[in-house]
């Protein structure tokens, strides 16, 4: 197309008669081989403000429209709201805590693993049933395995400064506060498996600045971390 400067007022015609999928065709590739090309990108932003707004998925309509705003002015940044609070992890079921450890495990690191363990927490009687089976981790409340690769035992109130990352499972069964039964370097194991989210990612790649490294407690659930290491 003979240059960036035509490949800019191709685009431009082709906003202007309302051809916005044609338009981000090439602007896109632009974008791509100048990405330090800002009028390239604001053009581009203005093509998916107007493909984001006629959208009726809003998921579609979403990506759209922060694509737009990540090309204007880069990944947001300052301080996430800490999801890791005391009120936030006690109004949190073990439910959806074991549902969290599921989501953020990397099934290629699970591809091999395949374990099933019971977790008791006596002090709100409850049980559940939890499986890592096809690179997938599953529970299930008010049920028990029964024939269990490990049984594990600890108040929820206990739990919950696991939850915090305030004391690991390793330094729980060191001193009592949490009791087992049977092969317990399958909680080793599934630590190793799981994964922080970054934040601030990109929609699209190369503008997003460099993460901060942090260390947790694998299973406590994270504020604004990008990097986790099991104990």
């Amino acid at each position: 197309m003979m240059g960036a400067d035509n490949i800019m007022q191709r685009g431009q015609k082709l906003y202007d008669e309302g051809k916005y999928f044609y338009a981000q065709e090439i602007l896109d590739k632009l974008v791509w081989a100048e990405p330090e090309n800002q009028k390239a990108k604001d053009l581009l932003a203005d093509i998916w403000e107007q493909i984001g707004y006629q959208q009726e998925n809003p998921g579609l309509r979403n990506s759209f429209l922060a694509g737009a705003f990540e090309l204007r002015s880069g990944i947001p940044e300052g301080a996430s709201p800490d999801s890791s609070g005391p009120d936030l992890i006690s109004a949190m079921s073990t439910e959806l805590f074991l549902d969290f450890i599921g989501i953020r495990m990397d099934s290629k690191k699970a591809e091999n693993l395949e374990f099933s363990f019971n977790l008791i927490t006596p002090d709100n009687g409850e049980k559940f049933a939890v499986e890592l089976s096809n690179a997938t981790f599953t529970n299930v409340k008010g049920f028990l395995n029964e024939k269990p690769d490990l049984t594990i035992t600890i108040n929820r109130s206990d739990l919950e400064k696991i939850m915090m990352g305030q004391k690991s499972f390793a330094k729980s069964i060191e001193d009592g506060t949490a009791k087992v039964d049977g092969n317990v370097d399958i909680i080793a194991a599934l630590a190793k498996t799981l994964v922080t989210f970054e934040i601030g990612f990109e929609v699209l790649p190369g503008t997003a600045g460099k993460a901060i490294a942090v260390d947790l407690n694998p299973y406590e659930v994270p504020a604004e971390t990008s990097n986790i290491r099991g104990e």
